[in-house]
């Protein structure tokens, strides 16, 4: 399981909880990020309540409305959207911007301890969709999506961070907000593998993703995919071929039924390997734990090649990429 925590600095009862349960790794969100030296040693407060001084630190640091660290800790980035324009505008360098600036996210939230962005979105937009993904996509065609996505990770890794694409098999032709009520999605197969699943089919080789919670009728109609053993089995692991670690969304958005507990149990009975609980409610976290397994068997392969790849970073100068990113966008 993957946790997160209430507020900028740890409480006894979350020390307790974290050095008993040893969750895998933690999630940061703004509630948690004050300052610099703060955010710096409450990830190293996480580390160290698990013995594990390399544990996986994750963020949703995407840039647009989706940026956890914000200035003046951190500067404002663009979102997908502006980067997808400028694919469209010369497709070298909206590549290239994509790289900067996942490369400009790992300086910045390597400096904190943090290791792993959930970043990217391979999500690919309908007309009429909800606003939920919107301008966090970098567009309407799944192969400009691939494109995008591919680069974004490989700035990422080429600062020494892991990547988790989002949100597996596809949220992009969701009508609803998940966070808020279940979206269901009427689509054939054939559309949805000729169009939403195809960024994750291009970077099934990646090693971690987020599943999305919502119901593809075509595959299972009761469902959603974030609990459902048909989709993640015949479409994650089967048709897209991910063999990484999948993760589910948060387990406290509303898309799902049930109590935390209940919710977190059909998690794992579905086939994630990791439960993913963000909001840092001791009672929520409480009942997750309840539910969560030992990972074992090929969801331990999975988190043991995920832990192996954690690498230096490529020593690139910051001044120059940043610079460069920046010229980029200025004659976009």
């Amino acid at each position: 399981m993957i946790l997160g925590s209430s507020g900028p600095t740890l409480t006894p009862d979350e020390i307790a909880l974290y050095r008993h349960e040893r969750p895998w790794g933690f999630i940061l969100f703004a509630r948690n990020c004050v300052e610099p030296a703060q955010i710096a040693d409450l990830v190293a407060a996480m580390r160290d309540a698990i013995g594990r001084p390399d544990a996986p630190v994750l963020i949703d640091q995407e840039g647009g409305r989706v940026q956890r660290i914000r200035p003046p800790m951190i500067e404002r980035y663009p979102s997908a959207a502006v980067l997808g324009e400028l694919y469209r505008q010369d497709r070298r360098k909206g590549l290239r911007a994509a790289w900067l600036m996942s490369r400009l996210h790992a300086f910045d939230l390597m400096k904190f301890g943090i290791n792993v962005d959930c970043l990217p979105v391979l999500d690919v937009p309908v007309e009429g969709a909800s606003n939920v993904i919107g301008d966090r996509a970098y567009g309407f065609d799944p192969k400009a999506v691939a494109d995008m996505g591919r680069a974004a990770a490989e700035g990422l890794k080429a600062g020494g961070m892991l990547p988790v694409m989002k949100h597996m098999p596809g949220h992009g032709r969701g009508m609803a907000d998940s966070h808020h009520e279940l979206p269901v999605v009427t689509a054939s197969r054939a559309e949805l593998e000729a169009h939403d699943f195809l960024p994750f089919v291009a970077l099934r080789d990646e090693l971690m993703a987020m599943s999305a919670h919502i119901v593809f009728t075509a595959i299972d109609p009761e469902e959603p995919a974030t609990i459902s053993a048909k989709v993640i089995d015949e479409i994650i692991r089967g048709h897209i071929g991910f063999d990484g670690l999948l993760m589910s969304d948060d387990t406290s958005m509303n898309a799902l039924k049930g109590t935390i507990g209940e919710r977190a149990a059909r998690i794992v009975g579905g086939g994630c390997d990791i439960i993913l609980h963000c909001n840092g409610v001791m009672d929520e976290m409480k009942a997750v734990v309840k539910e969560a397994i030992p990972l074992a068997g090929e969801a331990l392969r999975r988190a043991k090649a995920v832990e192996a790849a954690f690498g230096p970073g490529d020593g690139a100068d910051e001044e120059a990429i940043r610079a460069e990113f920046h010229g980029l966008l200025a004659v976009s």
